[in-house]
């Protein structure tokens, strides 16, 4: 009947029968109290829709269609015809506090200190999502991997997947948290367009971890130290929940604002019901480089694990930064605001740092009631702050036991399993590079990327000298592959090739200069650098007779230059030098070269 009441949720046997999605996301004006969908087959079903409160502005609601009868010819859920982007009202999104500028006052860094947490949200790399089995896939085209549970319609109920809880349970564990053998679901509610259920399932009063640290190291480039100096951050918890859909605002509700019409807000739904850990920190941090510090030891981490990638540019690792200010020496913290849009650790620098001199200037000019507990967002162009919201009254978000899941258990023994199968952690890897006799500047470098750190490990493993292949890995080798547009995974020259080269420099059978000649085709096409020398004729001149003769013929052609160099004119050297390098194609060796040359020139 069209226009009529909603149909009641479908029972067991009714969730079994194949399902057609006419139209599985509405977002509603504000203020909107009805919409009916368009007439299929003579039937329609009304959705009915109300603002929870004067804040709410996204009313969402879902329509699910089940055949009439077996005989008609039924599309499930899954083979539906994908879904295009989901266009929410402009108002839906519109920030309701306006942006605050900060004076202008310099900030008295000897008087205050700023106070800082940071909330991190990483994306588990799971092949599905965290309650359903559609597909956890970045950069899929929009709305395509969606179904009935991650939407959030009626009767559909979720399953845990067993891979998020051992990749949180891995987490805690590097993060030397408590992991807990019992915890519990609970759903978080709040009503938004990027939230389809209008709740979220989270854990709220028994996370699986607890009570962790982290020691982040605080190294600068081109200071001089024997060890690493770090900072300790303590972990308050780690907690599994879901993630949310991906807005796009565009135009007037962009960030940045828009010319001329109207705005819009793009909404994803791949991203609703990707598997997150959210890692809360004690505000143990008090300047923005630490906090960045922090941020990047927490990537180092997760992506030595391997539970997520960390890339922030595509929102797999987002951080969240609660800062406030108070009088150095005072116990009581001052009013905390949140900073969001950090998508860098540059944005957490620079962020946290515009944040203090935003708040000590409001102190300092006796305007402190002007600093309020609201969520803001980071301008990366302006280089500042803007308000979003709000948050003077804690937000009710009526955490309830989520009633379709049961409490988590692990099972005996799951959490000794993870153990042992936890993988090498980034301090152990500096502890590592610093035993191989390397700098806190070389194990800094090799020690920030896992493939790069395994890459090297492998190649010293294979024989070669620890500087030696640090030199060529950060020097040559990088340069190249940065200009070739190419990852050092994807590159053809395997360690053990680096360490065959390497090992030819040391025997004397090649130059250094004759590897860099041969560097690009290795990196290319691969293979025995060894073989590669030999097919081209590049082996190294090393017979000292053979050199002598060489030498002497440059000195009885060179007459003037002799006499200036016998004159006093030592820089001359280096001309003969390259003379010899030239006659014999680069393949002299260079050491045995300098002998020859002083000897024939000291006479």
């Amino acid at each position: 009947m069209a226009g009529g009441p909603l149909r009641r949720a479908p029972g067991p046997l009714e969730r079994k029968a194949n399902l057609d999605v006419t139209s599985l996301i509405i977002i509603t004006r504000a203020r909107t109290t009805t919409r009916t969908t368009t007439k299929r087959q003579g039937r329609a079903v009304a959705c009915k829709a109300r603002t929870q409160s004067a804040t709410v502005r996204a009313l969402l609601a879902a329509t699910l269609t089940r055949s009439a009868a077996p005989r008609d010819r039924s599309i499930p859920w899954h083979h539906a015809r994908s879904l295009d982007w989901c266009r929410p009202s402009a108002a839906c999104f519109a920030s309701s506090a306006a942006a605050v500028d900060a004076p202008a006052k310099p900030a008295s860094t000897t008087e205050y200190e700023s106070v800082i947490g940071v909330e991190t949200h990483v994306q588990l790399d799971t092949n599905t999502k965290a309650f359903c089995s559609c597909k956890n896939e970045y950069g899929a085209k929009p709305n395509v991997n969606v179904c009935p549970v991650c939407l959030g319609h009626p009767g559909m109920l979720p399953t845990l997947n067993e891979r998020v809880v051992e990749l949180a349970v891995r987490t805690g564990m590097a993060l030397n948290c408590e992991v807990h053998q019992e915890s519990k679901f609970d759903r978080k509610q709040y009503f938004y367009g990027d939230l389809p259920k209008g709740y979220q399932i989270s854990q709220n009063d028994r996370p699986i971890c607890t009570d962790g640290f982290v020691d982040a190291p605080t190294f600068v480039v081109g200071t001089k130290c024997d060890a690493f100096p770090t900072t300790r951050v303590r972990i308050n918890r780690l907690h599994i929940e879901e993630d949310t859909a991906k807005l796009t605002h565009e135009g007037q509700d962009s960030l940045a604002g828009g010319e001329g019409g109207g705005g819009a807000t793009l909404a994803d739904y791949n991203r609703a019901g990707v598997p997150l850990v959210e890692i809360v920190t004690e505000p143990d941090m008090r300047t923005g480089e630490e906090a960045a510090a922090y941020a990047q030891e927490l990537r180092r981490i997760v992506r030595f694990l391997g539970v997520s990638s960390g890339n922030m540019q595509e929102g797999s690792l987002r951080c969240d930064v609660n800062v406030s200010v108070r009088r150095k020496g005072a116990q009581e913290l001052g009013t905390k605001v949140e900073v969001k849009n950090l998508n860098s650790f540059s944005a957490v620098r620079s962020a946290v740092d515009f944040e203090f001199r935003r708040q000590t200037s409001l102190l300092e000019a006796g305007r402190g009631s002007e600093i309020k507990q609201e969520t803001r967002l980071w301008d990366e162009q302006k280089m500042e702050t803007k308000s979003m919201r709000s948050k003077e009254e804690a937000a009710d978000y009526r955490y309830f036991r989520e009633p379709d899941l049961p409490f988590l258990a692990l099972r005996p023994g799951f959490a000794d399993q993870v153990k042992a199968e936890m993988p090498k952690l980034p301090r152990e890897a500096r502890d590592d590079l610093l035993g191989l006799g390397l700098s806190v500047a070389d194990a800094s470098i090799l020690s920030d990327d896992l493939g790069l750190f395994e890459y090297y490990t492998e190649c010293v493993s294979s024989g070669a000298e620890p500087k030696q292949a640090r030199n060529w890995l950060v020097g040559d080798i990088s340069a190249l592959l940065k200009e070739m547009k190419r990852d050092l995974d994807a590159c053809a020259m395997r360690p053990q090739q680096l360490a065959e080269m390497c090992q030819l420099i040391d025997g004397g059978t090649i130059s250094g200069k004759i590897a860099k000649g041969l560097l690009p085709e290795l990196l290319e096409k691969g293979g025995s650098p060894k073989e590669l020398v030999e097919s081209k004729g590049l082996v190294q001149i090393s017979d000292e007779g053979e050199l002598d003769k060489i030498v002497a013929e440059i000195v009885e052609s060179n007459p003037k230059q002799v006499e200036q160099y016998r004159g006093g004119k030592d820089k001359l050297f280096g001309f003969f030098v390259g003379q010899t390098m030239k006659a014999t194609k680069g393949r002299a060796n260079p050491k045995m070269v300098n002998d020859c040359l002083r000897r024939a020139l000291d006479q």
